[in-house]
């Protein structure tokens, strides 16, 4: 009998205020006066991963580790990959080529300091790497990353590059550098958003059991599953000024969010990204020019 394919397990590290859906509402100069929450709910999500005997990653805010240094060392001591989200969850496309390497060296030596690891791996902000950023992975090259998964390779109002491969590709010919996208599915010709997040949390776990097993058995590929901490806080703050769809897509379903995890974790292998990067790198394939 084979092997069960090993998925990629992944938490985006940053806390309920930190978030794409209330950054026209919440100001950045605020965030030190709100109610920190991000340590609680890690130690929820390390319970969950040892609970089941797994390890992932944890892609995380340079803004998080600077504060919250004893979790980053919690983390590593665990088992699990510290890697990069940025430092204060700004989108790459809002950046020119300058300001990003700056966010990736502050962020970087804040995540080193913190946690005495070396930090190899990168995600971007709400998968903000796409056909607007062509220096992006230059510079995550130069400053000595070995993988980025920074890629949603669908159509959605917040991010998406549709017209990316599904799975791991090299962005530069001369860079052992590679990008794996998180996992999409194809239900009759179209690509489906399928690797977590909110989409995993709104709809019924049987469509993300349905998508990882058509990857893994269909593709003969590994996916790639990310969620964060503070979906698994139904008692959060809210944000009553949040625009309403925002709203829904922030707060629904919290309350359910740590059983469909046991679930997730139960169902499936899972490892760390850093891992994942290496056995795919094998796989991947250049990015057409």
């Amino acid at each position: 009998m084979s092997s069960p394919v090993v998925n990629g397990l992944s938490v985006d590290v940053e806390d309920w205020f930190q978030v794409g859906a209330f950054e026209g509402v919440i100001d950045r100069d605020s965030w030190d006066s709100l109610s920190d929450r991000v340590e609680r709910n890690c130690a929820l999500i390390l319970d969950l991963f040892a609970a089941a005997d797994v390890r992932g990653t944890f892609f995380t805010l340079g803004w998080v580790a600077q504060r919250h240094g004893p979790l980053m060392r919690r983390i590593v001591a665990a088992g699990h990959e510290l890697a990069s989200h940025g430092w204060d969850h700004a989108r790459v496309f809002r950046m020119d080529r300058a300001e990003f390497g700056a966010d990736l060296a502050r962020s970087r030596k804040a995540l080193e300091d913190a946690a005495g690891v070396p930090i190899k791996g990168y995600r971007a902000p709400s998968f903000s790497i796409d056909q607007r950023t062509p220096w992006a992975y230059m510079e995550l090259a130069e400053q000595g990353y070995t993988y980025s998964s920074s890629v949603a390779p669908v159509v959605h109002d917040h991010y998406g590059w549709r017209d990316a491969p599904r799975f791991a590709f090299r962005p530069l010919p001369w860079s052992p550098l590679i990008e794996i996208p998180v996992t999409t599915a194809q239900f009759v010709g179209r690509r489906l958003a399928a690797g977590g997040g909110g989409f995993f949390r709104v709809l019924p776990y049987r469509f993300s059991r349905w998508a990882i097993r058509q990857v893994n058995q269909q593709d003969g590929r590994p996916a790639v599953f990310y969620f964060h901490p503070w979906e698994v806080d139904p008692e959060q703050p809210r944000v009553p000024n949040a625009p309403l769809r925002s709203k829904l897509r922030h707060y629904t379903n919290l309350e359910v969010m740590a059983d469909k995890l046991k679930l997730l974790l139960g169902d499936f292998a899972w490892g760390r990204m850093d891992i994942l990067a290496h056995r795919e790198a094998q796989q991947a394939v250049e990015m057409a020019a």
